[in-house]
């Protein structure tokens, strides 16, 4: 089994180094830690009195994986979820905050779960969870999978200038649907045609 380290490790390689790109409402970022995340934190690397994007260019790796487990996992309670989540809620939770949970929470409320969408992690989605993973945690797992999918879908649809991080250039499967896709099942992937039905109504 993967420890919660290597995990972040991944995650810092699959969001790559510095990045700069104005269609990201993230602004820029590096190793997947944004200028506010780290305005947020008050983590002045050049330790000239300013957070800003020098100071995201100077995050290192190692920096990243700290912030990650501390502040993405160890304090929204991912490590108490299903241990078959974790992973998935850890990688989302870099990528889209608290809309991680509430995407696991609205999950739940349709499964019949009574659970608040309210993006934090509290003992009624924790019970919630730990129940909904019996007997099947990959079930869950999958499920919450299908569901990021979704998600990233939603955007692309309502913000044209999110398209390109679902689908390439090339017309294939973009960075999100395949990040979403590395933690289900492979019988939960779409197909190639699947996929282009999916997003045939984009320009």
């Amino acid at each position: 089994m993967q420890t919660v380290r290597q995990i972040a490790l991944e995650i810092v390689a699959r969001e790559g180094g510095f990045v700069n790109d104005p269609d990201d409402p993230g602004g820029a970022t590096n190793f997947g830690v944004t200028i506010h995340t780290m305005r947020r934190l008050g983590l002045d690397v050049t330790g000239d009195g300013t957070v800003d994007v020098a100071d995201v260019r100077a995050l290192s790796r190692e920096q990243a994986v700290e912030i990650f487990l501390t502040h993405y996992y160890a304090r929204p309670r991912i490590g108490e979820m299903p241990e078959a989540v974790q992973a998935s809620l850890f990688d989302m939770y870099v990528n889209a905050g608290g809309n991680a949970v509430k995407i696991l929470q609205q999950l739940l409320r349709d499964m019949g779960y009574e659970v608040a969408v309210d993006g934090a992690i509290g003992p009624q989605t924790l019970r919630a969870a730990r129940d909904a993973a019996v007997p099947r945690p990959e079930a869950l797992r999958d499920a919450y999978g299908v569901a990021r999918r979704n998600y990233y879908f939603r955007l692309a649809d309502r913000r044209p200038a999110s398209r390109k991080y679902a689908r390439t250039r090339a017309g294939g499967k973009g960075g999100w649907i395949k990040r979403a896709e590395e933690f289900m099942a492979p019988e939960y992937h779409l197909s190639e045609a699947e996929f282009q039905r999916r997003v045939s109504a984009w320009v």
